[in-house]
């Protein structure tokens, strides 16, 4: 095994593993659409399934059959009926639902069942459950338009999905439901999705979807330079869909974030709209920093808080590269114990990205801000800027009028910021003692 493999490696598989504990026995639903199966992309998506769940999580996978549905309707010599965007199902196009779930049942059913050396699925030993969970009543008559057998949920068998889930089994559900008098029903997999998730209480609703996200200008058309916009605070996501006409095809930019918002109204935490032409990309979502979707959350997940002295492994294993690598000076864990108080963190998702220290001389006016690191994962996205907006806000409050930093590679950031340099011995008497004059750091103060 070379040797640059263990190089980029062994970092990666470290970056990765918080989310692989964070992520144990959670619960994930993920909602398939018939287009990415249409697509080719089931069998890289049940390789990543079946990884996923050997790492603890607890899937619920709700797959769609718009597309196969619509070709066994034209096979038949009919065209696909739909108002504001809901089909209207016939005993034709019913026939045709029953017939395609059956056949994406048996094909999901099979996919998970190989096992072929030198692959992802080798070792793999994944149940399958299928059943009537779903209780289904019709959509009615709206607007004088009949949905014949188009159905909504109507009640969620939680505590049996829940039990399956327990005895460690992957459930699949078809976007069937039956009523009480065992009358079928075609549902659509959003709403199932959506549903299960809210009743279970899930940890994350995931669609796979074609656009893949929101954009960071959601009016302009997609680019390099109009990203995906990875984070949508609830509030935002509401005020958006407001803005968005009424979405009626799955290509709509409001089609799937209209079912994360009533997710995460409902309970579920996070809700995700995740490209699936983009290979092996719940796995981008679920274990990177940043992911490639968009995630709707109903409180901001970056935390920019004070530290505790439960952050201290945390912090050390943050500042530890920078230390060895000689940005940082060394610091001792009792220290860090002791001044846990002084720490501000960034902290997503359980993980620290980002931390400095206050240290005060009022005496002298001023304090120190030491120990400043960012994460190399999310360098660059203004993680340092919030950082140290926090630190000047903790020194105003102590009444102090400056604040100095000690470096020897990062002095132009701080420039940029507003620090002039300024010789070492303007440091505080008590700061000039420890002042390490081999390491010769440059000393920059800021005015507040």
């Amino acid at each position: 095994m070379s040797s640059v493999f263990n190089f980029t490696f062994v970092p990666w598989f470290r970056s990765v593993a918080p989310y692989i504990h964070m992520h144990r026995n959670k619960t994930l639903v993920l909602g398939v659409p018939g287009e990415a199966i249409a697509a080719g992309k089931l069998p890289s998506i049940v390789q990543d399934l079946a990884l996923i769940k050997s790492m603890g999580v607890h899937i619920v996978m709700v797959h769609g059959f718009r597309p196969q549905v619509n070709e066994q309707l034209r096979a038949k010599g009919q065209e696909p009926r739909y108002y504001k965007g809901l089909r209207i199902t016939d005993e034709v196009a019913l026939d045709c639902a029953l017939e395609a779930a059956g056949q994406l049942r048996y094909e999901v059913e099979a996919a998970f069942s190989q096992g072929l050396p030198n692959t992802p699925m080798a070792g793999a030993t994944v149940r399958v459950i299928s059943g009537n969970f779903l209780t289904a009543r019709p959509v009615g008559i709206v607007d004088g338009v009949d949905y014949l057998h188009s159905g909504q949920v109507r009640k969620i068998d939680a505590s049996a999905i829940q039990s399956m889930l327990d005895q460690n089994a992957l459930v699949l559900l078809s976007p069937l439901g039956f009523s009480p008098t065992g009358e079928a029903f075609n549902l659509t997999m959003e709403d199932v999705a959506t549903e299960v998730a809210s009743e279970l209480h899930a940890d994350k609703l995931l669609f796979l979807t074609e656009n893949g996200g929101i954009r960071q200008r959601p009016f302009d058309p997609p680019g390099e330079d109009n990203p995906i916009d990875t984070e949508l605070p609830l509030a935002y996501a509401e005020d958006l869909m407001a803005q968005l006409p009424p979405p009626e095809k799955h290509t709509d930019k409001g089609f799937y974030l209209r079912h994360c918002i009533k997710a995460c109204k409902n309970g579920v935490e996070r809700s995700h709209i995740v490209p699936y032409k983009v290979d092996g990309s719940i796995l981008l979502e679920i274990y990177t920093h940043d992911g490639i979707g968009s995630m709707v959350v109903d409180e901001k997940l970056e935390s920019l808080r004070e530290a505790t002295i439960e952050d201290v492994g945390g912090i050390l294993q943050l500042i530890e590269p920078f230390e060895q690598d000689g940005t940082l000076v060394k610091r001792q864990r009792h220290e860090i114990e002791r001044d846990a108080h002084l720490y501000t963190i960034i902290e997503h998702d359980g993980v620290i990205f980002g931390c400095a220290a206050l240290y005060p001389y009022p005496e002298n006016g001023t304090a120190e801000m030491a120990s400043v690191t960012v994460s190399p994962q999310v360098q660059g996205q203004g993680d340092g800027d919030k950082l140290l907006r926090r630190i000047e806000q903790r020194a105003r409050a102590q009444g102090l009028k400056s604040i100095f930093v000690l470096t020897t590679r990062t002095m132009h950031w701080f420039i940029k910021r507003g620090f002039q340099v300024v010789d070492p011995n303007w440091l505080p008497e008590a700061r000039k003692r420890k002042y390490n004059w081999d390491r010769r750091s440059q000393v920059l103060v800021k005015k507040l």
